[in-house]
């Protein structure tokens, strides 16, 4: 790896031999405590640059780009003192313009206000996730603490919550997590983009199949020590699911504790922790091309939130599942006590699937080869809060 080189905003991260020739590149999109960077490659992934800090100083929750428009790109900034913006650029993050009208900053310090026709406006802290359209550029989805679900179909310009979610007759059941009561998984089905998954920290899986007017709790079979029945509707603190597009019904969970499988569009779950020497993590991603091969990142548990022995690991499973494999090369190995949060990992679509997360240390880790080899495409950035990866033409 060759020293780092500062050019501006630009730097220079690393370089190997080979330039990629005319294979597509990839943008990676890393949201921190202090500001968000663009990470660029060819289809190499040897040779990096890195542009940012993007709103220095500014907590970016979560930067994602369009599946349609490989030139857009929404994100959440926000500060405890300045509250809440969107931010969308339209020439691959390059420049940016805030969106949002409707999240109305009311004067005070970190709340927003959304009048939903009672007498008295909803306050809300944060955007946490953002969800562009699989088939329209215009249309993205917002996932906010507290628990609800946004929609804007004018590239984020105007917003409308999807109400019937935080009207469901459960919501007086649900209880903050850790880090705040947020929806921070929003999943939509390709062969139909009505039908919507929604994660909730600490309520659990919600599905519509009317495009967000109804909801319904989809937890049969997951287990919480803090709820004794498995049959409870709500409570359930997920981290994060994934899904892979060819099989849309089969959907992965990273849990407060487990990991879990549905092969039945959430209608039920089972338990696939198997062999993992720690069932407690935040992030889970499932290879581009392999519909059964999942990576998590375990660490020892909910207040020790760091790897087990001080070892970096990913955790892949070729099976959907209960077998686990450990994939260290690269990654440090002793004296390591780092945390990787639940949208700091995401993989491309090139052939050879690269699969990428970033650490509360600040390193983004990339590996070109379904996690096989690793290597830090940059080191000492803030605390990365997301990493989310776009496949370039």
């Amino acid at each position: 790896m060759s020293p780092t080189d500062v050019v501006r905003h630009t730097v220079r991260v690393w370089s190997d031999e080979g330039d990629g020739g005319s294979m597509s590149g990839v943008r990676v999109l890393v949201g921190t405590r202090k500001g968000a960077f663009v990470l660029t490659a060819d289809g190499a992934r040897k040779k990096w640059t890195v542009d940012g800090p993007h709103f220095g100083g500014w907590e970016m929750y979560h930067l994602k780009g369009s599946p349609v428009d490989p030139n857009r790109i929404f994100a959440s900034q926000t500060s405890s003192w300045f509250g809440q913006l969107i931010q969308r650029s339209d020439d691959g993050g390059k420049t940016w313009s805030p969106v949002g009208k409707d999240f109305v900053y009311d004067g005070v310090p970190g709340t927003h206000q959304w009048y939903d026709g009672t007498p008295h406006p909803w306050e809300f802290a944060r955007v946490w996730h953002l969800e562009p359209s699989l088939s329209d550029p215009d249309v993205v989805y917002a996932g906010v603490e507290d628990a609800a679900m946004f929609k804007s179909t004018d590239g984020g310009t105007s917003w409308s919550e999807l109400s019937g979610l935080r009207g469901h007759g459960s919501g007086s059941q649900w209880q903050p997590g850790a880090g705040g009561m947020c929806l921070h998984t929003i999943l939509l089905d390709p062969r139909d983009e009505n039908r919507i998954f929604a994660a909730i920290s600490a309520a659990g899986v919600f599905r519509s199949d009317d495009g967000g007017t109804t909801w319904g709790p989809k937890n049969k079979g997951l287990k919480s020590g803090e709820i004794p029945s498995a049959e409870a509707e709500v409570g359930h603190c997920v981290h994060r699911l994934a899904q892979h597009p060819d099989r849309p019904d089969t959907i992965y969970m990273q849990k407060h504790w487990d990991v879990m499988r549905s092969d039945d569009g959430g209608d039920s779950w089972t338990e696939v922790s198997g062999n993992l020497p720690s069932d407690f993590g935040f992030p889970i991603d499932v290879h581009a091309h392999e519909p059964e091969t999942i990576y998590v990142v375990p660490i020892l548990s909910d207040s020790m939130h760091y790897p087990p022995e001080g070892k970096l690991r990913v955790y892949r499973s070729r099976t959907g599942g209960n077998e686990w494999e450990p994939l260290t090369k690269g990654l440090p190995q002793s004296d390591c006590y780092l945390n990787v949060l639940r949208d700091a990992m995401a993989v491309d679509k090139l052939d050879d699937c690269g699969i990428y997360f970033g650490t509360s240390g600040g390193q983004v880790y990339c590996s070109p080869d379904g996690g096989d080899t690793w290597d830090a495409i940059v080191r000492d950035l803030p605390a990365v809060l997301s990493v989310e990866v776009q496949t370039l033409p």
